[in-house]
């Protein structure tokens, strides 16, 4: 079977090698070729190719808003992050974009061609040397976001939030538009629902549940 692949870099030495690096491999047409964000999602919508292989930096659009519009559009193509960095942070928005594979640019080509072959075939390939430590943070936000909207309303969490940015009380008021002596009450409150006694536990339950 054919993969039919699409290329997205805004340095064209990288495309051109990248397009003669998959000219080489029998199953592989490239079905268009991109420098700029907003070219490249113009690009994916009219060739609607089986895979992406994107630079997270791109004049325009960058790769993660691109990856979201894809998403967001429901387009059938894959997403390939090709990339020279990418920190903790990314790597998570890039999960949450759909993103299915992520390359770094040091690593050997033909790793490159195994990933999108992996992608195409419906499996994940995420960079090893984040992947672990960001999954971990992803899923321990999510469990914690789960757990705190079964225990606190809403408001409750958008003044936990306030508390471990470090307002005090009359500030979280005068953002929500109440007197201190009700966001006292409802700090109250908000500690015995987690069991927690004093703004600093609260703090650390913030950051347990990835709340900060």
């Amino acid at each position: 079977m054919t993969i039919r692949l699409a290329l997205a870099d805004d340095h064209p030495l990288i495309l051109n090698a990248l397009e003669n690096l998959f000219s080489m491999e029998p199953d592989f047409q490239v079905v268009g070729r991109c420098s700029d964000g907003l070219k490249t999602l113009e690009m994916v919508r009219a060739h609607l190719p089986d895979v992406l292989v994107l630079d997270i930096r791109m004049p325009g659009k960058d790769g993660l808003t691109i990856a979201r519009e894809i998403l967001a559009e429901k387009l059938p193509t894959r997403v390939v992050l090709f990339t020279a960095e990418l920190d903790e942070d990314q790597l998570l928005e890039a999960i949450r974009a759909g993103v299915q594979g992520v390359v770094l640019k040091e690593m050997a080509p033909q790793l490159l061609v195994q990933c999108v072959r992996k992608v195409h075939a419906g499996e994940q390939w995420l960079e090893r040397r984040t992947t672990s430590l960001s999954l971990e943070k992803l899923l321990r936000r999510e469990a914690g976001a789960l757990e705190i909207a079964a225990l606190l309303t809403p408001r409750e969490i958008g003044m936990v939030r306030m508390v471990a940015q470090g307002l005090r009380n009359r500030e979280i008021g005068d953002k929500l538009c109440i007197s201190e002596g009700t966001v006292k009450v409802h700090l109250h409150n908000i500690y015995e629902k987690l069991n927690v006694d004093s703004r600093l536990a609260l703090l650390r339950y913030a950051q347990e549940k990835g709340l900060v």
